[in-house]
């Protein structure tokens, strides 16, 4: 079992670890240590001694996409941010060197997924959420955010809701790393026609006019 103390944010990246690496039975705690305290759960304090265990690591047993695959993926399948809107808008970036989102993504901050307790929220409001996102049944989902951490959050809430999704590990600090991908502003998934909102040129990373 993971938890953490922001809702499993952070967690659920090692929930995605654990399972990629080949370790079947893997759970978090729905709420994070909030929810064990509020459930009147005793905690312990100081130092614990664990023993050896004898669990063997793989890898490749969760869905994954490279960096040349996110680029092509709003083609066949949808391809989710899980960024604050902000973010995926380029009104603020405080850690990567541009700000936008990958073209073709479309915007679905991890945080409307829980309740305001940090719970997740029950997987009929997950599935309509997500529906009213573009998915359905056949859809073919992968997900990214900053670094791959509260997108591996996201995929745990789209398994809730039945999608098997696949995480772009890399996620926008890989691709907007790369001068030689293009960089979208605005609350549209491409470059928005003329008058719209502009996108960051690979090349140097100024604005362009649509």
């Amino acid at each position: 079992m993971a938890y953490d103390d922001s809702g499993c944010m952070a967690a659920a990246r090692a929930w995605w670890m654990l399972r990629n690496a080949g370790v079947q039975s893997v759970y978090l705690l729905d709420g994070g240590l909030a929810a064990w305290r509020a459930a009147g759960y005793r905690l312990e304090a100081g130092e614990v001694s664990t023993g050896v265990g004898s669990v063997s690591f793989g890898d490749g047993h969760m869905p994954s996409i490279t960096e040349q695959e996110a680029a092509l993926w709003s083609r066949g399948g949808v391809l989710l941010d899980a960024r604050a809107a902000e973010r995926f808008r380029g009104e603020v970036e405080p850690i990567d060197p541009r700000a936008g989102h990958i073209p073709g993504a479309v915007s679905a901050p991890t945080t409307e997924n829980v309740s305001p307790a940090g719970s997740f929220l029950p997987a009929e409001e997950l599935r309509r959420r997500f529906a009213a996102l573009g998915l359905d049944a056949s859809s073919n989902v992968a997900v990214y955010c900053g670094s791959g951490v509260t997108a591996s959050h996201e995929i745990a809430a789209l398994e809730i809701a039945g999608y098997n999704a696949a995480l772009y590990p890399g996620s926008f600090s890989q691709w907007s790393n790369n001068a030689a991908n293009e960089v979208v502003v605005g609350d549209a998934p491409f470059e928005a026609g003329a008058g719209g909102p502009s996108s960051m040129s690979p090349a140097d990373g100024s604005s362009v006019e649509a």
